[in-house]
């Protein structure tokens, strides 16, 4: 089955790959953000030249934005120095790009008709590896590396949420984006960043109190003796919970298969196990590690998993694409597996040794793993990764890239004109 995956000369059947070609994107938005940056959006794609290809587009964005927080983990890799006002800066300028990048490339792909059920999967694992650099860096300008379990609590949060979005999509076939959702959040950690840069990341430390500079005792709020840096805290809990509770909800009576089953008419829960095959040893090995791996390398194990975490994700939405029973076992958890075997013999190896093995594994089999599928289905549609085919003057077009185009369409009227189907930061096919 799955772990012998890794040899296999192909990674997608040829019934997959049809299953691919007949895909539909379905989505439903109801962000109150979105169509008040459509505006913003549309200006940006109309300079963006007809040449330059979706893919890339999104490929620059994520570039971008993990530089960004590369450098800032560079000058606080566990959260708790203050990181220079600039590093913040950075951060909010990248995730600010990627964003803008990530919500056009959708409408690039409907002017030069190049749609197609690549760009929709090459979107998503873009995503799915921002996700873990967007929640690290949030948390290092808050400096929340002082209290390890909340760090590892949000970070985790994070990555579990963006699996579920695609988890309910694998189930009710359709993408949906509430009120409150991602370019709420991406939008609201650009705020964190910039609050960071303007005041310095030590206005995080000091009391919600102190901050309002309440003139008597009588003036002063209950229950705001807290660091500053709890209020983005506390908010996010919040908006975690309503997430979870909605996708649990469509997860458990929005089954759009067989019986209610999902669209591969596999069991509704089936996609808990890859999911817990990484959260659970990630807390396991964080909370047993007598050599407090996770609190003297933080950065570096959220990665780690992070990578791993992205590659499960990847194999979810394929899974939904394709209309195919999700694979379980991974060899991406090969470095999970030895942290956590290491644990249990007493730690003969240096613990530090096996998680950068991990974030090295992890990154790269997700890389080979993405290249591997990037280039099957480029194969099988007739298609470029990163380049948009010309066809010179006087010659039709290549029948099978006109063919592509107009079957995987994905984009609709609605996200033209700004309506509720309309890309969306997060997920937004082309």
């Amino acid at each position: 089955m799955p772990l012998l995956a890794y040899r296999e000369k192909h990674i997608l059947s040829a019934q997959q790959l049809r299953k691919l070609s007949e895909h539909k994107y379905s989505c439903f938005s109801a962000s109150l953000l979105d169509p008040l940056l459509q505006p913003w959006w549309n200006w940006l794609v109309a300079q963006t030249p007809l040449w330059l290809a979706p893919n890339l587009i999104t490929i620059v964005g994520l570039i971008l934005n993990v530089v960004t927080t590369l450098i800032l983990i560079c000058y606080s890799p566990n959260g708790v120095e203050a990181p220079p006002r600039w590093t913040c800066v950075l951060c909010a300028l990248g995730l600010f790009i990627y964003q803008s990048l990530d919500s056009i490339d959708g409408k690039q792909a409907r002017r030069t008709n190049t749609s197609s059920p690549l760009g929709e999967l090459f979107d998503h694992g873009c995503d799915s590896i921002s996700t873990v650099f967007v929640a690290l860096s949030a948390c290092i300008s808050c400096q929340l590396g002082h209290y390890p379990n909340w760090l590892f609590f949000q970070c985790f949060c994070a990555i579990a949420l963006f699996y579920c979005a695609h988890w309910q999509t694998y189930v009710s076939g359709t993408m949906r984006f509430g009120r409150i959702d991602v370019t709420e959040a991406q939008f609201s950690i650009i705020a964190i960043h910039l609050v960071s840069a303007v005041l310095g990341p030590e206005i995080w430390l000091t009391k919600v109190e102190e901050v309002l500079k309440a003139p008597s005792e009588d003036l002063r709020l209950p229950y705001f003796n807290c660091e500053s840096r709890f209020l983005p805290i506390y908010v996010a809990c919040g908006v975690d919970l309503i997430l979870a509770l909605r996708y649990s909800r469509c997860i458990l009576t929005e089954g759009c298969g067989k019986n209610g089953s999902s669209v591969a008419g596999t069991s509704v829960l089936s996609p808990s196990i890859p999911l817990t095959l990484v959260v659970l040893p990630a807390l396991m090995i964080a909370q047993k590690s007598p050599q407090n791996i996770f609190t003297e390398h933080a950065s570096v194990y959220i990665l780690a998993f992070g990578m791993v975490a992205a590659k499960v994700t990847n194999k979810l939405v394929i899974a939904h694409m394709t209309k195919s029973e999700m694979e379980y076992l991974d060899w991406s958890l090969l470095g999970p597996s030895l942290l956590f075997l290491n644990q249990y013999f007493n730690c003969i190896v240096p613990e530090i040794w096996l998680l950068w093995f991990t974030l090295m594994w992890g990154t790269q089999d997700l890389l080979r793993y993405c290249s591997q599928v990037c280039l099957e289905i480029c194969q099988h549609l007739r298609i470029d990764l990163f380049r948009i085919p010309y066809t010179p003057k006087g010659q039709a077009p290549h029948p099978a890239t006109a063919s592509v185009s107009s079957q995987s369409n994905i984009g609709s009227s609605a996200d033209k004109n700004g309506g509720t189907a309309h890309r969306k930061s997060k997920s937004k096919p082309h």
